[in-house]
């Protein structure tokens, strides 16, 4: 009995606090249930004024009001600006397959839907510096929106040129090109490439680092702008060094009646930049059948474009070089031979057609000329080249 008594006591003693923790969650702080009451009230208030908002204006309205302010860094504007406006950085990711393919995007409508300035882009293939640069500088000086420029030169070169030059940032992705072979191709399709990515630019001249102008910038902007052809050397050579570098296998895709030697250096309008960095038709067979001692940077170009719109070529360069002291290579001037009588050898005696018409003004550059002879090529240039 009195173990039941106890058991009975003790089990009461278990009662007391279960009984006291109910007593106490029932008070709550008063703090507590008026922050609550006032969450809840602005619940509701929110509820009301979205579903009146959607009645009166539209669950749209609703939705398109709210603008994030963050804008992911893959995310491309979307407008007009975008693809009017020039790259702001030459430098990017894309492999090779990729920036042809980009780059060979064309519009349908050819009515531009902005004031389009078309420009010259001036594309230079060196290997590292560029020793006659102060008078490239001079030569542009001025005609900003008229020109663009672009750099391929050995992956490890870095260019150091300030801010305030126009060859500041102008470097594109590169890789290494060797003379005479299929990667020599390689890069000057990846200059026009770069360059197409420019809506504006209309002309594509392919410069190396001893090339030169030979008259100031308006002389050449009208020069090439009012030419109906483009300046690609094409000319059938039945030559050992023309014809006799034809190899079989070209058949038949090439011909060897369609075969064609030409200058490396170029103008080409964009028309036949697009056809150049497009091409998927005769590029495999010139990297595989044309190898030294078929020298790829003399045929590839000015025989596709020979088969592809021949109507469109005036066959000739613009850029003047000495052959007369024979070799593989163009004679290089130096400080010594910068005299007026030289440029006058330069611009005169010398006969072309221009517009289908006769005309002895046949060159707008010339090569090669050493890093020695900039300081007087800037002395002589005001006189004898107009800038």
């Amino acid at each position: 009995m009195l173990t039941r008594v106890g058991s009975v006591g003790s089990l009461e003693e278990c009662k007391d606090p279960v009984v006291t923790t109910r007593i106490g969650s029932k008070t709550l702080p008063l703090r507590v249930l008026q922050l609550f009451g006032l969450f809840l009230a602005l619940c509701i208030a929110f509820l009301i004024i979205s579903i009146y908002t959607i009645r009166r204006f539209g669950i749209y309205s609703v939705v398109t009001t709210f603008k994030p302010n963050f804008v992911p860094c893959d995310e491309e504007p979307n407008s007009l600006d975008h693809w009017r406006k020039p790259p702001s950085n030459l430098l990017h990711s894309m492999r090779d397959k990729e920036l042809l393919w980009r780059a060979s995007m064309v519009p349908r409508i050819k009515k531009f839907p902005f004031n389009r300035l078309p420009k010259i882009a001036f594309m230079f293939l060196t290997k590292g510096p560029l020793p006659l640069s102060p008078l490239w500088e001079r030569f542009l000086k001025g005609h900003e929106g008229l020109y663009s420029v672009y750099i391929h030169s050995l992956p490890s070169f870095n260019a150091e040129f300030p801010p305030s030059s126009v060859f500041y940032r102008r470097q594109i992705p590169s890789q290494v090109s060797e003379w005479g072979k299929m990667s020599m191709c390689d890069a000057e399709r990846r200059l026009i490439a770069n360059a197409l990515l420019d809506i504006s630019n209309e002309w594509f001249i392919l410069l190396s680092e001893s090339c030169i102008p030979l008259y100031n910038f308006s002389v050449i902007y009208h020069y090439i702008k009012k030419s109906k052809y483009s300046f690609i050397g094409a000319f059938d050579d039945p030559g050992p060094f023309g014809r006799g570098r034809y190899n079989d296998y070209m058949a038949p895709e090439v011909n060897v009646t369609q075969w064609r030697k030409g200058s490396q250096w170029f103008e080409t309008n964009r028309k036949l930049a697009i056809n150049i960095v497009e091409d998927v038709t005769y590029y495999p067979k010139f990297e595989r059948f044309c190898r030294p001692a078929c020298y790829v940077d003399e045929h590839y170009f000015p025989t596709m474009l020979t088969i592809q719109a021949s109507n469109l070529l005036a066959n000739r360069s613009i850029t003047w070089v000495d052959w007369s002291r024979g070799g593989a290579h163009p004679a290089t001037f130096g400080r010594t031979d910068i005299t007026e009588e030289f440029f006058k050898r330069i611009f005169e005696g010398h006969h072309c057609s221009y517009n289908d018409q006769p005309s002895s003004v046949c060159f707008l550059f010339a090569r090669k000329f050493a890093p020695s002879a900039l300081e007087p090529l800037l002395q002589i240039a005001p006189k004898v080249l107009g800038f």
